[in-house]
């Protein structure tokens, strides 16, 4: 539980940076090295590797080195793993919606009938 935890925490991290949530989405169309990932962004390569290392750690992306170029894809067990997440408690959270609907409901109709 602490891993999946941690593991959840790092993901959320990750994505609450609007350059990472951009370099998820380009992958989302599949693999690209780092200079295409970098290209749409007025940073530094520097800064935005360390952007590709916050991804990689949190295992929202993979790198593999092809000769001299970087090529970074995604993980879709991590997102995955994260929309799960989100879904448990969505679910948890329309329930209790959903009882309190219904206790207001009630509420409404014994007022009525007082």
């Amino acid at each position: 539980m602490v891993n999946e935890t941690q593991s959840i925490e790092s993901t959320f991290s990750a994505l609450s940076d609007p350059t990472r949530r951009a370099v998820i989405q380009t992958l989302s169309n599949g693999p690209a090295t780092v200079s295409q990932l970098a290209s749409p962004f007025a940073m530094a390569l520097p800064s935005f590797t360390q952007h590709l290392g916050v991804l990689e750690s949190a295992g929202l992306i993979i790198s593999r080195r092809e000769g001299r170029k970087r090529i970074c894809s995604l993980n879709p067990k991590a997102l995955q793993d994260a929309g799960d997440w989100l879904t448990l408690y969505r679910r948890q959270w329309e329930e209790r919606f959903d009882r309190l609907d219904s206790h207001l409901a009630k509420v409404k109709m014994e007022e009525s009938n007082a």
